[in-house]
C-alpha cells in the first residue's frame, strides 16, 4: 500500500506553511535524524493508538527539526544502513502488544535517502509499547 501523502507536503506542513503563508504546527509528524528504536517505537505506538481518530501520524527518519521547522536539506541515512533499519523497525513493531505494523517507504529527497513511516490508527487499540525496545526482551516486561 502506498503512503497517502507526499514527503514535500510533510516537510512543508511541518515547516509551518499553510496556503496563506501563515505559521501552523502539526502534532501528527515526528522527525528522527537517525535511527533510535526506543523513541521510534514510542512514536509509532502513540500514532497507532490515535485516540482522536485523526488518521494516525507520520514518522520521518533521516530528517530533523529546529525551532518547529523541518531542516532542509535533510540529513539522510546511509544507504548501507537502510535495509537493517527497516528490519529493525519491523522487529520493534512486533514487540507492541498487540503487534502493529506501519507502512514504511524509502524516499530519495535532497539527494539523500530517508524513511517515511505512516502509522494509521490501529484496529486493535490500545497498543502497549515496551519500556526499552532496544534492550533484550527479558527487560521489556
Amino acid at each position: 500500500m502506498a503512503i497517502p501523502i507526499n514527503i514535500e507536503k510533510i516537510l512543508n506542513v511541518y515547516a509551518g506553511k499553510n496556503a496563506d503563508g501563515n505559521a501552523v504546527s502539526h502534532d501528527r509528524i515526528e522527525f528522527l535524524e537517525g535511527w533510535d528504536p526506543d523513541n521510534a517505537l514510542k512514536t509509532i505506538s502513540a500514532f497507532a493508538n490515535d485516540i482522536d481518530n485523526r488518521s494516525g501520524g507520520y514518522l520521518v527518519i533521516g530528517a530533523r527539526e529546529e525551532k518547529g521547522r523541518a531542516v532542509r536539506p535533510v540529513s539522510g541515512l546511509r544507504e548501507d544502513q537502510l535495509a537493517a533499519i527497516q528490519e529493525d523497525i519491523l522487529r520493534c513493531c512486533r514487540l507492541l502488544q498487540p503487534m502493529y505494523l506501519p507502512e514504511i517507504q524509502q524516499i530519495a529527497i535532497d539527494g539523500k535517502q530517508i524513511l517515511l513511516i505512516w502509522c494509521p490508527g490501529g484496529y486493535e487499540r490500545p497498543y502497549q509499547c515496551p519500556k526499552k525496545p532496544s534492550a533484550p526482551s527479558r527487560e521489556n516486561s
